[in-house]
């Protein structure tokens, strides 16, 4: 396969709709099928492109999807083809990719699990582009342990977004809690605050709306928790949505399905200072940009054990 470095392969011709190529990852081997179907056509971007960058970047993609139920978003023909957001594992699915079969509203829902490097392989020849996370894992599907805030400009000026963030980040220095930071590869940033997993999503939900309150009065004029878009004006909404059971966050390494394939990347506190960065400042066009960034470890001074929120509850109520 030709696939940004995706390695060897056995393919059966180009360009046919039958062509099949092969993948090792562990100890399984994962066929590939039409590897050399164009995915992203204003770029010139096939499935094997996407498949051989996700074999590069697995090793610090898949520790951020293992154990956590996936929402999948396929694009089987590429981008300006049919799209679709995949919930529940199909049957064909082979019996050594694990599903976590979770409730929902009147009955239940099996989800993918992306545990190792030969399932995202699959996931990936299925024409999977983008995988969204639970903010929970499968066996504590109730407790999450992620927080999200998601920061989206009211317009095209990015350092909206920049100013926001840093903002956010100082509150979360005086509650005590860590962060992580990442481009959403879409329009804004994601700041995460990793979690014990002792409280449920109601207590972690209200937590974050508290959070984004007091940001809010602290600066009314340039942010909101308006959930009406014509009651924001040109404020930034200071979204906490996405803190609810069954609701996803972008995975860190995600591709997304827009033009210039763009990438969902992790960054550090100082990379924010940037002026020019960008949530679309990573692509597949470059992946030797996010490999590089993969290799910078952005993250790796953020503490990998979650906090509780009791103390920073504490705080957050001697603030306001």
């Amino acid at each position: 396969m030709n696939a940004s470095g995706s390695g060897s392969g056995s393919g059966s011709g180009s360009g046919s709709d039958t062509a099949t190529d092969t993948v090792r990852a562990g100890r399984r081997t994962v066929e590939i099928h039409r590897p050399d179907k164009v995915l992203f056509p204003d770029d010139g971007l096939t499935k094997a492109d996407v498949v051989g960058y996700y074999r590069r970047v697995a090793a610090s993609m898949v520790p951020q999807l293992r154990g956590r139920p996936l929402m999948l978003e396929r694009l089987p023909e590429g981008l300006g083809g049919p799209q679709f957001m995949q919930k529940d594992t199909p049957e064909h699915y082979p019996d050594w990719i694990r599903r976590a079969r979770v409730a929902k509203e009147g009955g239940s829902v099996t989800h993918t699990v992306c545990d190792d490097k030969a399932t995202l392989l699959f996931l990936a020849d299925q024409a999977c582009l983008t995988f969204h996370r639970w903010l929970s894992r499968a066996d504590r599907p109730h407790h999450p342990d992620r927080l999200v805030f998601d920061l989206d400009p009211p317009g095209p000026d990015f350092e909206a977004v920049r100013e926001a963030a840093r903002r956010l980040c100082a509150l979360l220095d005086e509650l005590d809690l860590p962060f992580l930071l990442m481009t959403t590869g879409s329009k804004g940033l994601h700041v995460t605050v990793p979690l014990d997993g002792a409280g449920d999503f109601d207590a972690v939900r209200g937590f974050a709306q508290e959070v984004a309150q007091v940001l809010a009065e602290r600066h009314p004029d340039r942010l909101t928790t308006a959930v009406r878009k014509k009651s924001r004006g040109d404020r930034l909404y200071l979204d906490v949505q996405r803190n609810a059971y069954a609701q996803t966050a972008v995975a860190p390494w995600s591709l997304r399905p827009k033009a210039g394939a763009p990438v969902a990347v992790p960054i550090s506190r100082k990379q924010l200072d940037d002026p020019q960065l960008g949530a679309q400042s990573w692509s597949l066009k470059e992946v030797s940009a996010v490999l590089e960034q993969a290799a910078s470890r952005p993250w790796s001074g953020v503490p990998a054990r979650g906090r509780a929120l009791g103390p920073a509850r504490r705080r957050l109520e001697g603030l306001r």
